[in-house]
């Protein structure tokens, strides 16, 4: 279907989503048509949701370990949900607070068939409620030195965040080094994914470290 407003599928969409590109296909449409009524996107989205979203979060996907990845805010399903459509061999927790984004959650899951999906209602800093993840994901929540404190104890010791940022990550990186150190991340980095495949000004941020 078509639906004014909505930024035409990107070359790259099939690429990036494999096998798997009608789902991806699915639920962007999905959430070009619920998005702003349930608040999840912005009014102005609609002409970028697949290269500023959608691609944004698949390009995560290779960086994704086999096991269970958290996805903490993780409010319209992006990344969670991109990811659990790409990368169906990996088990998914989407962590979300409120209760009208943990419905459209459960509903993208159940409509997509993802069964490698789980829903849990919760706030990241309650933690007791989960079982240590393998790695933890998170995109546009806040800034690192509040951010890494309410993920780095979901990872088990030597499990992963894998952080979704802007460009301004290096220097939230630089206001961030005590809660670095007093969580023990080892082998920081920024990663810059998506050249030749989205817009410069698109490019994904990813600032991954390993727990400790």
């Amino acid at each position: 279907m078509t639906i004014d407003g909505l930024e035409p599928e990107p070359a790259g969409a099939a690429t990036l989503f494999g096998a798997h590109i009608e789902k991806g296909r699915a639920f962007t449409t999905a959430l070009a048509e619920h998005g702003e009524e349930l608040g999840l996107i912005g009014p102005l989205e609609l002409p970028r949701l697949w290269t500023r979203h959608i691609l944004n979060s698949a390009l995560v996907a290779p960086l994704i370990r086999q096991g269970r990845v958290g996805d903490v805010g993780s409010g319209a399903g992006l990344p969670g949900i991109v990811l659990a459509i790409i990368r169906p061999d990996v088990e998914f927790v989407l962590i979300e607070p409120m209760e009208r984004r943990v419905a459209w959650l459960e509903r993208q899951a159940t409509e997509l068939e993802l069964a490698n999906v789980t829903v849990v209602r919760a706030r990241a800093e309650e933690s007791k409620l989960f079982e240590a993840l393998d790695q933890v994901t998170a995109r546009a929540v806040s800034a690192l030195r509040t951010l890494i404190p309410v993920t780095a104890p979901l990872v088990r010791p030597g499990g992963e965040l894998v952080l979704m940022k802007g460009a301004s990550v290096e220097g939230e990186i630089g206001k961030a080094e005590k809660v670095i150190r007093k969580f023990g991340l080892r082998d920081v980095e920024v990663l810059v994914l998506g050249e030749g495949i989205v817009p410069e000004s698109e490019l994904t941020r990813v600032f991954r470290a390993v727990v400790d």
